[in-house]
């Protein structure tokens, strides 16, 4: 029974760290987003109309390109969804994305915090299931080489 029960509790082990790092992946996918939304907000404050920008065109290639004017900047919005700003509008509109990617990130990492708790106790009575294996098997050895009390 208890061999069944340590099975168990390293399964459960398993699904745990791989939910763990499943989270931590997407903990990266957001960080990487809010990178990206930085360099977009320092790009829209620093440029001006008329300024010459590398536009890429997917798969490593880019086109120079100017741009004709500022107040005309696109920032997608989420679900598919796009809207077309003004300078400073389109870096609220950033802010804004990158306040709920912040939160996200912080919504995750409580979540990998609660499931490393949860593997840590996991792992805390296995360790314990397992002693209490050891003791019965030094018990019952110990009883087997002591000569009966009868002979």
């Amino acid at each position: 029974m208890g061999q069944q029960q340590l099975q168990q509790l390293s399964q459960e082990l398993q699904e745990l760290e791989q939910q763990i790092e499943a989270l931590e992946g997407e903990v990266e996918s957001l960080r990487q987003e809010k990178t990206e939304i930085d360099e977009a907000t320092d790009a829209l404050e620093t440029l001006e109309s008329g300024s010459t920008v590398q536009v890429p065109l997917g798969g490593g290639a880019f086109l120079r390109a100017t741009i004709e004017d500022i107040d005309e900047a696109i920032v997608e919005l989420g679900a598919n969804y796009a809207a077309e700003f003004e300078q400073d509008g389109a870096v609220d509109a950033l802010e804004s994305k990158k306040e709920l990617v912040d939160e996200q990130i912080s919504e995750l990492n409580d979540e990998v915090t609660e499931l490393e708790a949860e593997s840590q106790q996991l792992e805390q009575q296995a360790q314990q299931m397992q002693q209490q294996a050891m003791q019965q098997q030094m018990q019952q050895m110990g009883q087997q080489g002591q000569p009966d009390a009868d002979e």
